[in-house]
């Protein structure tokens, strides 16, 4: 990535001396406070891109195209996506661009290039909802309602799909998505209201509730375990130290009754304190492990025979572990 950084740096610098040249006359005469906006935004974009900036880059270089569009933003903002990872987007603004552009473009080549290489690092994601209706996003970015017209092309890599629908709570799924696949995804959006205050989605990748009571339970039964197992051994120590006292007060001469009662009675009451701590970390413990491994366990058995690879519920459970 480091020599291709230092090209794209390099060919988009280049490009400054094309803001001397208005984007496209015949098209924004009639309004150049619009023309003259956009050639902010484009040096902004400019600056921020050599400077490795390539979110903020981005941001400029759309607003850039809003406001005046020309191939040369749209070469931009490819690139900058280029840089970003952004395979899908990159490729998609590309084959615009040579949609756009004349056959004489000075980048026309160049993109040609950029758009074979980029086919190798894309897939594509069929989604379906039920019902339908539903607003989806991919890595957070809008695609559309469904039904969708067509599948969605995507980045390789995991990627985060969500779906919503008024009055029923969000429905997350994360697939991996390898070059040149074909994914289909169907997301079933449970019937229940969705609450406004929740951050979250409420339900998880194979379409069951994520069960937020049980695993805060399951925290609060970890916890208590070590603060009972750690009670139990500090009280430990102090009972063998009051044996050794105990000891060494019955080789000492003279020695009183009253000492020797005093310090057995201590030493008999730090154990009974260590070993009734022992065993209430032992008790609460085995039911937080039971309850965590059964959760766990249904967990992928929902999931067994599923191409999908991950959801928020598994990672909320293998959280605890």
């Amino acid at each position: 990535m480091t020599t291709r950084s230092a090209t794209k740096r390099s060919t988009i610098a280049a490009l400054i001396l094309a803001l001397a040249v208005p984007y496209a006359p015949s098209a924004f005469a009639e309004d150049s406070e619009s023309t003259r906006e956009a050639s902010k935004h484009f040096q902004r974009g400019v600056v921020l891109y050599n400077e490795a900036d390539y979110r903020g880059a981005l941001v400029e270089f759309k607003r850039a195209g809003a406001l005046a569009p020309s191939t040369s933003t749209l070469y931009n903002i490819g690139e900058t996506q280029y840089q970003l990872q952004d395979y899908a987007g990159a490729l998609n603004t590309f084959e615009r661009y040579l949609a756009e552009a004349s056959p004489s473009e000075s980048h026309r080549s160049e993109v040609e290039r950029n758009v074979q290489a980029l086919r190798a690092r894309v897939g594509f994601v069929a989604i379906t909802t039920s019902p339908t209706g539903a607003d989806i996003t991919v890595d957070d970015q809008p695609v559309g309602r469904t039904p969708l017209d067509k599948p969605v092309r995507v980045t390789i890599g995991q990627r985060k799909i969500v779906a919503t629908l008024a009055g029923r709570p969000a429905v997350v799924r994360y697939i991996d998505v390898a070059a040149e696949d074909n994914v289909s995804v169907s997301l079933q959006l449970g019937t229940g209201v969705a609450s406004e205050s929740s951050a979250v989605p409420a339900v998880a990748s194979d379409g069951s509730r994520a069960s937020k009571g049980g695993s805060g339970l399951r925290t609060v039964g970890w916890v208590t375990t070590g603060v009972l197992a750690a009670g139990a051994a500090t009280f430990g120590v102090l009972a063998i130290k009051a044996s050794n006292d105990l000891k060494d007060a019955r080789a000492t001469y003279p020695t009183t009754s009253d000492t020797l009662d005093h310090l057995a009675n201590k030493a008999t009451t730090y154990s009974i304190i260590a070993d009734s701590l022992g065993i209430g970390a032992l008790i609460v413990g085995g039911i937080t492990l039971y309850s965590t491994l059964s959760s766990s366990s249904n967990t992928s058995s929902a999931q067994a025979g599923a191409r999908l690879q991950m959801g928020f519920a598994s990672v909320q459970v293998e959280g605890f572990f």
